[in-house]
């Protein structure tokens, strides 16, 4: 009880702050997202306060990790102690697609490349940077009637002419959330640890756009991918995928 109630206070005391990345003009919006708890398979799960990023994380961010160090060689398969930083082989195809670059959110990146890329972010900011939880992402989605205005609050197949669009041009849902439902999935952890992308994209139809929306790596992800053995860093075929941050209080 007396740890509820510290949560509680902590949630409540917390403010919206932006994260300046060193060295550059690249920066993000954070908010506060109060505890709870959500329905999962029929399993309650309890959640803590935590913060949010307003949007999804986009290439001006994620380029600083990119520039922050020599890329790692294209066939490198070996495994990363917990504590190392790889920076991704460079990728053959033009990551963005062409679709747009600033204020764009990032896409085609797996889910290690999305684990180093938090490490970076850790070591620099000296906050516990990291991608939510599945039970967090579904918790932020949920807030509110998220179900109304949906054309005004999420890029989806219909309106959205098969590409990503810019962060932040939507309608925010109540906590001040943008796109958490459409424009691209963003990686997460289920229950057992392992990444998953959560909410719907702009690929898919509003029917299939909901908090419960979840997508496990698939080989069709990568399937243009020519390299042998495919890379572990860019999903040539996961132009839907990509990322936003959270931050433990």
């Amino acid at each position: 009880m007396l740890t509820s109630l510290l949560l509680c206070a902590a949630s409540l005391q917390a403010e919206p702050y932006v994260e300046k990345l060193p060295d550059s003009t690249a920066e993000f919006n954070m908010v506060p997202i109060p505890g709870g708890s959500v329905t999962i398979a029929d399993q309650m799960v309890e959640v803590n306060p935590f913060f949010m990023a307003t949007t999804e994380t986009t290439w001006d961010v994620f380029d600083q990790f990119l520039l922050s160090g020599d890329p790692s060689p294209k066939y490198d398969q070996s495994e990363f102690p917990p504590d190392a930083i790889a920076r991704p082989s460079r990728s053959y195809i033009l990551p963005d697609l062409g679709w747009g670059h600033k204020g764009y959110p990032v896409i085609n990146v797996s889910s290690e490349t999305v684990e180093m890329f938090c490490r970076w972010l850790r070591s620099v900011t000296k906050k516990n940077y990291r991608v939510p939880t599945e039970a967090e992402w579904q918790l932020a989605s949920e807030a509110g009637d998220w179900k109304a205005d949906f054309d005004n609050k999420a890029w989806h197949y219909d309106n959205a002419d098969d590409t990503s669009h810019p962060v932040g041009k939507k309608v925010p849902n109540s906590l001040g959330l943008f796109d958490m439902f459409g424009n691209v999935g963003e990686w997460a952890t289920d229950l057992k640890g392992k990444p998953v992308l959560c909410g719907g994209t702009f690929d898919d139809d509003p029917p299939d756009i909901t908090p419960q929306r979840r997508q496990y790596w698939h080989p069709d992800w990568q399937m243009t991918d020519p390299q042998l053995p495919k890379s572990r860093w860019w999903l040539s075929d996961g132009f839907f995928v990509g990322i936003r941050l959270v931050c433990e209080p």
